[in-house]
C-alpha cells in the first residue's frame, strides 16, 4: 500500500517537470508536506537483474549539516552508474527523523551521461524530492530500498 502512494506521489511530482508548469510544481510541492531541509548525496549502483547501491550525502536541516550514508537495493536493472543528487526534503522535524528504509519506484535509462527526478519515503512520514544527474551505462524500471544511516 505504501509502495502504490509513493509510486503515485512520484508521479504527481514528475509531471510538473514533464511539462515545465510552474503553477503546478507548486501543488506538488503542497502535496508533499511542509519543506523543512536541503539534501545532497551521491550513490553508486551496480546491478544484474538484482543490484545493490551505496554512497553517501549531507543533509542540511535547521542551520546544521549532517553526514550520512546510504546503502540499498534494487531489482529489474542491468549495469553500472554513479548518481549525484541534489533535492528539498519534506516533513523532518528531528534529524534522527531521516535515518530508515526509503522506498521508490525508478526508471533510469543512462549511457554516457542522464538525469533524472524522484520522490522517496521512509516510515516517519520524510520525504525526499530529488533531481539527479547521472554517468554510466545502467537500465533499469524497479523499486528501490535505500537506507539511510546517520554518521557521527
Amino acid at each position: 500500500m505504501r509502495l502504490a502512494y509513493v509510486a503515485a506521489l512520484s508521479a504527481v511530482v514528475a509531471l510538473p517537470v514533464a511539462f515545465a508548469a510552474p503553477v503546478h510544481a507548486a501543488y506538488a510541492a503542497d502535496a508533499l508536506g511542509e519543506h523543512t531541509g536541503e539534501i545532497t548525496f551521491a550513490i553508486s549502483a551496480a546491478d544484474l537483474g538484482a543490484g545493490m547501491s551505496w554512497g553517501k550525502g549531507v543533509l542540511t536541516f535547521q542551520g546544521h549539516t549532517y553526514n550520512f550514508g546510504i546503502r540499498g537495493g534494487s531489482g529489474a536493472a542491468i549495469g553500472f552508474s554513479k548518481m549525484h543528487a541534489q533535492g528539498t526534503v519534506f516533513n523532518l522535524y528531528r534529524a534522527q527523523d531521516l535515518e530508515w528504509t526509503y522506498w521508490s519506484v525508478q526508471g533510469e535509462a543512462t549511457v554516457g551521461a542522464g538525469t533524472g527526478a524522484a520522490v522517496m519515503e521512509n516510515n516517519n512520514g520524510v520525504r525526499i524530492k530529488f533531481t539527479s544527474h547521472t554517468t554510466g551505462a545502467r537500465l533499469a524500471f524497479s523499486v528501490e530500498r535505500l537506507t539511510i544511516k546517520l554518521r557521527e
